[in-house]
C-alpha cells in the first residue's frame, strides 16, 4: 500500500453479542474512522452489528448454525467434534470464503480465535492476505492442549501478520507478532458521584469464574467488616456460565453481604458505572490477557487494585499508578482494599497517576500502530457498501 491509499479492511468476528474483544473492535473502528473502508463480517445478528454501523463499518452476516458458533474450547480435541460440525465447517468456510472474494478486501482481519481459525483458512485459499488479531493467551489454563497445538501451529502457516494485545499474550505463541494494545478512549465528561454515604468498591467484566469475582466477595466481606463499604458488580453471565452467577449470589448470602452488592447486570454506559465507583478491582485469577477494563478504571480517574499478572502486570506500576496483588489471595485483596477505603489522600494519588499512564492507549496511537500493520500487507482501491445478510450455502 503506499501512503495514499484507504484500505478496505474485512474485519471477521464470529459472534455479535458484545463483550471485551467486541467492544476493543468498535473502538477500534471509531480509532481508524474514515482512514479505512472498514466491513465486518459476523456470524449471527445481534447488538455488534448496529454498533459497528454507529462506528463507521458496513456489516454482512453471514448467519453459522449454532452448534458450530456455540462450539465451547473444550471440544477442540481429536474425535470430539464429529461428522456434523466438521460438515457445517466445510460449508461455512466455502460460504466465508465467496463473501470475502465479493467484499474484495486488502486485508482480513480476525477478531476472535474462532475467526482467526475459520476466516484465516477461508482467506488464503481466496488468496487475500490475513491478520489474526490475538486477544486470548494461547495457554493450557485458558484452553485445552489440543487447541493449544492448533492455534499454535496454525500461527505459524495461515496468518500474514500477527497482532496481539500484550506482551503477555505474544509469550504464548511461536509465531512472530506486534503488540498493540487494545484502544481506551478518554473517558468523557461524567459528574462522579459524592463521597456521601458507603465508599463504593466495584467490579466490571462477564461473570465467569477465571474472572474471580468470588475471590472478590470474600475480600470484600473482609474488609467491609469494620467500614462502610458497598459493591458493585457490573456484568452478566454469557457463554453458558450461569450457574457459577448463581453461585456468586448464593456466596453472598453466605457471607452475610447480600445487602451490601449491587448487581448491576451487563451495562453499556461503562463510564457512568465507573463515575459511581470509589475503587475499582480487578481479580481475574488467570492471567488476562490485556485486562481492558483496568485501563477503562485509570482513564475514568478511579484508583486501580489489579491481580499481578498478565497483561495488567504490563499495565500497571505497583504503587505508582495502581495497587498489584496476587492472583487469588483474598487476604492480601482485602488488606488492599482498606487500605484504599482508610486513606482518600493514598486514592487521589493513584487516580492521577492512573489517569496519565491511560493516555498511552489512546485512539490516535493504536490507529496508527494497526494501519502500520496493514501497510505490508496488500494493496486495493476503496469502496462501499450496505449492510447484507449473506444464506450460506
Amino acid at each position: 500500500m503506499t501512503s495514499g491509499d484507504r484500505p478496505r479492511i474485512a474485519f471477521v468476528d464470529h459472534i455479535a453479542q458484545i463483550s471485551g474483544g467486541e467492544v476493543a473492535l468498535i473502538r477500534l473502528v471509531e480509532a481508524l474512522g474514515d482512514r479505512v473502508d472498514a466491513h465486518v463480517v459476523l456470524g449471527e445478528d445481534g447488538p455488534l452489528g448496529p454498533a459497528l454501523e454507529a462506528a463507521g463499518a458496513t456489516v454482512h452476516v453471514l448467519p453459522m448454525v449454532a452448534s458450530l458458533r456455540e462450539t465451547r474450547k473444550e471440544s477442540v480435541r481429536p474425535g470430539a467434534l464429529g461428522l456434523a460440525a466438521l460438515t457445517q465447517t466445510t460449508s461455512y468456510l466455502r460460504a466465508l470464503r465467496r463473501l470475502l472474494r465479493d467484499i474484495a478486501p486488502d486485508v482480513v482481519h480476525t477478531n476472535s480465535l474462532k475467526s482467526s481459525l475459520l476466516a484465516g483458512v477461508a482467506a488464503r485459499s481466496a488468496a487475500i492476505p490475513v491478520l489474526w488479531h490475538i486477544r486470548d493467551r494461547i495457554s493450557d489454563d485458558y484452553l485445552p492442549m489440543p487447541a493449544v497445538w492448533l492455534v499454535r501451529g496454525l500461527s505459524l502457516v495461515v496468518p500474514s501478520a500477527v497482532l496481539v494485545n500484550s506482551r503477555e499474550t505474544a509469550s504464548t505463541l511461536p509465531a512472530r507478532s506486534t503488540v498493540v494494545y487494545d484502544v481506551v478512549p478518554p473517558a468523557p465528561a461524567v459528574a462522579r458521584h459524592t463521597h456521601e454515604g458507603p465508599l463504593v468498591v466495584g467490579m466490571v467484566g462477564r461473570l465467569a469464574p477465571w474472572k474471580g469475582q468470588d475471590v472478590f466477595l470474600r475480600a470484600f466481606a473482609r474488609a467491609a467488616a469494620t467500614r462502610d463499604l458497598r459493591a458493585h458488580l457490573v456484568g452478566s453471565a454469557m457463554f453458558g456460565e450461569d450457574a457459577y452467577a448463581e453461585s456468586l449470589h448464593r456466596l453472598c448470602a453466605d457471607l452475610g453481604i447480600a445487602d451490601r452488592v449491587d448487581w448491576r447486570g451487563f451495562r453499556q454506559d461503562i463510564w457512568g458505572e465507573l463515575a459511581l465507583m470509589d475503587v475499582l478491582v480487578h481479580a481475574s485469577v488467570t492471567p488476562e490477557p490485556f485486562g481492558q477494563v483496568v485501563i477503562e478504571g485509570m482513564a475514568a480517574g478511579v484508583p486501580v487494585i489489579a491481580a499481578a499478572a498478565g497483561g495488567p502486570a504490563e499495565v500497571v506500576t505497583h504503587d505508582q499508578d495502581g495497587l498489584l496483588v496476587t492472583p487469588g489471595d483474598v487476604d492480601a485483596l482485602a488488606t488492599t482494599i482498606g487500605r484504599l477505603a482508610d486513606d482518600p489522600a493514598d486514592r487521589d494519588r493513584l487516580a492521577l497517576a492512573g489517569h496519565r499512564t491511560s493516555a498511552h492507549y489512546s485512539p490516535e496511537t493504536v490507529a496508527v500502530a494497526v494501519l502500520a500493520a496493514y501497510r505490508p500487507l496488500g494493496r486495493r482501491s476503496s469502496g462501499s457498501g450496505r449492510r447484507r445478510r449473506v444464506r450460506p450455502g
